[in-house]
């Protein structure tokens, strides 16, 4: 598309008229980037934002939710794997069981890798999972926690 002088003065002209860019490009035959881009190396003055500016000037506040704690009180929980019995297993030994199938749940037992899945000595967690979930307690802490908004 070339910008004639006839093209140009219409698009001058429909600009002081107030037309907006979308207006504008529909009455040329082009977009409203290329009305939008030509006005502004033309200089026209510039268009004040569709967006209006709240008149509360004070900050919003987030949903509640943030201000509950993330998980509810429970037992103190060992602080590293060790502290874990164990109950390892292999992963044929991990499938879900009939009962869970049917309730439409997965595992039964704690998917959580341990070790380097080369080695012969890779297993899973094996402790009982949470109903609502593939891992224990433990291991549902570590894979499923929220970042401080600090550190985000």
């Amino acid at each position: 598309m070339t910008w004639t002088a006839e093209r140009i003065e219409e698009l001058v002209s429909l600009w002081d008229a107030g037309h907006s860019a979308s207006i504008i490009g529909k009455k040329l035959g082009i977009s409203k980037n290329a009305v939008v881009g030509k006005a502004h190396r033309l200089k026209l003055p510039a268009r004040p934002s569709p967006i209006r500016k709240s008149t509360n000037t004070a900050p919003r506040r987030r949903a509640a939710i943030f201000a509950k704690p993330l998980m509810e009180a429970a037992a103190p929980l060992p602080l590293t794997e060790a502290e874990i019995p164990a109950q390892t297993m292999t992963h044929a030994e991990l499938r879900p069981t009939a009962r869970t199938k049917a309730a439409g749940g997965g595992q039964q037992s704690c998917a959580w890798p341990i070790g380097d899945p080369a080695k012969p000595d890779f297993h899973f967690c094996g402790r009982p999972s949470k109903e609502d979930g593939p891992y224990c307690e433990f291991h549902a802490r570590r894979a499923y926690h929220q970042v401080d908004k600090k550190r985000r």
